[in-house]
């Protein structure tokens, strides 16, 4: 876990809370799929950052869930204090802003399973040409990668390129996206040379990464709000694995899923309630999905190739990305 989670009390919400309020000089409030999720902090790039991530929320509206994010040094680095009877949370000396966003969307993810049935993908999901496709993975497996690699093609559009939300009807999954612009990273135009430019090289942060709206490269058309979802890949990286790509049945593939803990490693409360929970979701995604396991241990672009077969569709030569 790259930071750490300590549940608390509503009395030691109210502790904290006491604390942090003479110090909030930036209440945002932002709509994360239905949610009113509010940003409090004193860090105005934060804010700036947050602000072009997700969707504004009328701030008339009442939060469902709280992050309070500031520096303290009495606290340890990358320390999370969440109450999940108020979905409030504390975020103590975080650096990487990529961790702030995705706590914010696991927050939201708690909210929707608990009183709405619907659950959350830590995974990029993809159209092409109305079939939907899912991409989960560890960090590091290549999902970030092959989603721009098919955005690659004109037929493609994006959902999410890291989380999205699915519900279930009838014989159906229905994946919705997530944040308004995504956060990338500098590396992605050193493997696909499309998206060089993307940013300008001065907005990127420390970590090398900058939220980014795509629709300046791939096409205003080409961000899609849901898709349903026909194909699942499960991405990994095994040079002692001979396998390049292989069918995974419903009860393997969700073995895999709890193995690595959904691969989702900003899940904010883990019990066995919890628990039955996502097994049921998953579930439900593996029954109306068609699962692959693919080895990417080779280059992007035999990745890509493999993904594309799945899919049916062959690698095209457009002059542009726009649309």
């Amino acid at each position: 876990m790259p930071y750490t989670v300590t549940l608390i009390t509503p009395e030691e919400k109210e502790h904290l809370i006491e604390n942090c309020t003479p110090r909030v000089r930036y209440e945002i409030k932002s709509e994360i799929f239905g949610c009113c999720i509010k940003l409090l902090t004193d860090e105005k790039g934060l804010t700036e950052t947050w602000q072009e991530n997700f969707f504004p929320m009328s701030q008339g509206i009442r939060s469902h869930g709280r992050l309070y994010v500031f520096r303290d040094p009495s606290v340890a680095d990358n320390a999370v204090r969440f109450d999940p009877y108020s979905k409030t949370a504390f975020l103590y000396n975080f650096s990487y802003y990529g961790w702030i966003k995705s706590i914010a969307l696991g927050l939201c993810g708690d909210i929707l399973e608990d009183e709405h049935g619907i659950f959350s993908v830590h995974g990029a999901c993809v159209d092409v040409s109305g079939h939907g496709l899912a991409m989960v993975g560890i960090s590091g497996a290549g999902k970030t990668t092959q989603t721009y690699g098919l955005l690659r093609d004109p037929h493609a559009r994006i959902i999410s390129d890291d989380w999205f939300f699915g519900r279930v009807f009838g014989p159906e999954i229905l994946a919705y996206g997530s944040e308004r612009n995504f956060y990338i990273r500098q590396d992605l135009s050193a493997i696909w040379k499309e998206f060089g430019g993307l940013v300008a090289t001065d907005e990127y942060d420390a970590d090398g990464r900058a939220v980014a709206d795509i629709r300046w490269v791939v096409g205003k058309g080409r961000l899609l709000p849901l898709t349903t979802l026909g194909t699942l890949i499960i991405l990994h990286r095994d040079p002692a694995d001979p396998r390049v790509l292989c069918r995974q049945e419903r009860q393997e593939a969700l073995s895999l899923f709890t193995a690595n803990g959904y691969f989702n490693p900003h899940l904010l409360v883990q019990d066995r309630r919890k628990a039955a929970l996502r097994d049921r979701s998953i579930g439900d995604l593996l029954e109306r999905t068609d699962c692959f396991l693919l080895n990417t241990t080779g280059t992007p672009k035999e990745t890509q190739d493999q993904i594309r077969g799945i899919l049916g569709i062959k690698e095209e030569q457009p002059d542009g990305l726009s649309g």
